[in-house]
């Protein structure tokens, strides 16, 4: 007899200060339920009510050892498609669905997927700081911990130095400036504000002075996080190419990525794009004119692991490698999910890693572990990490030490010096 579904909730919670969100699918097999990662940290309660209103009601009953089919039946089933919101909410649902397959099989994921290509997955890092010297130092306490792969950020994407009274979870300063310390016209409104010609000013002179004292044997990575002009972006990728980075990340937005053909002409530079796609049409491009070195989508933004593995499948018929995104709004689930992909996939490149500050662990048994520079997940069938949904209920969203106080996103409020809105 087949194992139907029973209920598709979504669990909300901010256990570090950043809101995510987790997708619970339980089945009419008793005891068993998979987990997905669903978190579009900026529209969470759109992503639970996507989930909640729309999904559950869709699946119940559905057979779960069909994923691929609920998987187009999720994707098509709202007419209009590729929306972050949903996308995200079909994550969690699909993520919570390879879950309950591997405990099925009383496998892990990688397994499942066809087992390993390698033993531990590479990261990488950050080292921000408010000036070179500081970059420095936190390149060096990273690599003591057996970091090897560090991205370098001055003030963070080229703004100045964080405001003493920043909370640890509010990007002020280190997503860009504040008014006030760039020169703006009278009446310019409150934003977070930045000089894209300082910021490439600045990062040219911090990779000069960091390959002085470093040489050239750690790789080195930046983040442009998509705030350039195209030809500026051009220009700076050309400007990079002495420091031989390992790559150089997010030059353009998606709405310019025709501009990948000139970076290509121009810089001998490798380039990882991604962070902001949702749609197939944004990295088909990119990858089948082999414009970027590296793919770094947010998993749950373009829809979990079934879109996930055709991807990295198509990317490896073009020698593009994978560098999933992995910051601190993706969950645990979401990063488990990307180390067994990471572990299993051939053209695995490298991975981002936030870390798992307390109490991520103990909210979510089972957290990928980072030892010596490398991650490792459990063994256990499926995903290997479960959710304290009890001490989940602790961290709410709106709690004071969450970002999502008040529901206003604010760092990606960014504006040029002469007031104008910008990309974050």
């Amino acid at each position: 007899m087949a194992v139907t579904i029973t209920n598709v909730r979504c669990i909300l919670t901010a256990p570090a200060g950043i809101g995510l969100a987790i997708v619970k699918v339980e089945t009419s097999d008793a005891g068993l339920y998979g987990l997905g990662c669903a978190t579009f940290t900026q529209r969470l309660t759109a992503v639970k009510a996507a989930v909640e209103d729309y999904l559950h009601p869709l699946l119940i009953g559905r057979d779960v050892a069909r994923i691929e089919d609920i998987w187009q039946l999720c994707y098509q089933n709202s007419y209009w498609r590729n929306s972050p919101v949903l996308n995200n909410a079909i994550s969690g649902v699909d993520q919570a669905l390879w879950d309950i397959k591997g405990k099925q099989a009383n496998l892990p994921l990688y397994d499942l997927l066809g087992g390993k290509s390698r033993d531990g997955v590479a990261v990488y890092r950050h080292a921000d700081g408010r000036d070179p010297q500081e970059v420095l130092d936190n390149v060096y306490r990273l690599k003591a911990q057996g970091i090897m792969y560090i991205r370098c950020q001055l003030g963070g994407y080229g703004g100045p130095a964080r405001r003493a009274d920043a909370r640890p979870y509010d990007n002020v300063g280190v997503y860009g400036g504040i008014k006030g310390q760039v020169r703006s016209p009278e009446g310019a409104l409150e934003g977070e504000y930045y000089d894209p010609d300082a910021y490439m000013r600045s990062v040219i002179e911090m990779f000069d002075f960091l390959r002085s004292k470093l040489g050239f044997e750690t790789p080195l990575l930046h983040d442009v996080h998509e705030r350039l002009p195209p030809i500026e972006a051009v220009r700076f990728a050309k400007l990079l190419e002495p420091y031989r980075l390992f790559f150089l990340e997010d030059p353009l937005p998606p709405e310019h990525i025709e501009w990948f053909r000139r970076i290509r002409q121009h810089a001998a530079v490798p380039l990882a794009m991604g962070e902001l796609f949702t749609h197939p049409l944004e990295w088909k491009p990119l990858i089948t004119e082999q414009l970027i070195d590296f793919i770094r989508v947010h998993i749950s933004a373009i829809g979990g692991i079934t879109p996930a593995r055709k991807l990295a499948a198509l990317c490896e018929a073009f020698g593009v490698r994978t560098a999933w995104h992995g910051p601190g709004d993706v969950s645990p689930v979401g990063h488990a999910a990307n180390v067994h992909l990471d572990l299993h996939l051939h053209n695995f490149g490298i991975q981002e890693f936030s870390g798992l500050p307390d109490p991520l662990p103990e909210v979510f048994p089972g957290c990928p572990e980072l030892r010596n520079g490398y991650l490792y997940v459990s063994d256990r069938p499926g995903l290997g990490i479960d959710i304290n949904e009890s001490l989940a209920a602790k961290y709410p969203l709106h709690d004071e030490m969450s970002q999502f106080k008040g529901g206003v996103v604010r760092w990606t409020q960014s504006r040029l010096p002469d007031g104008t809105l910008w990309r974050p």
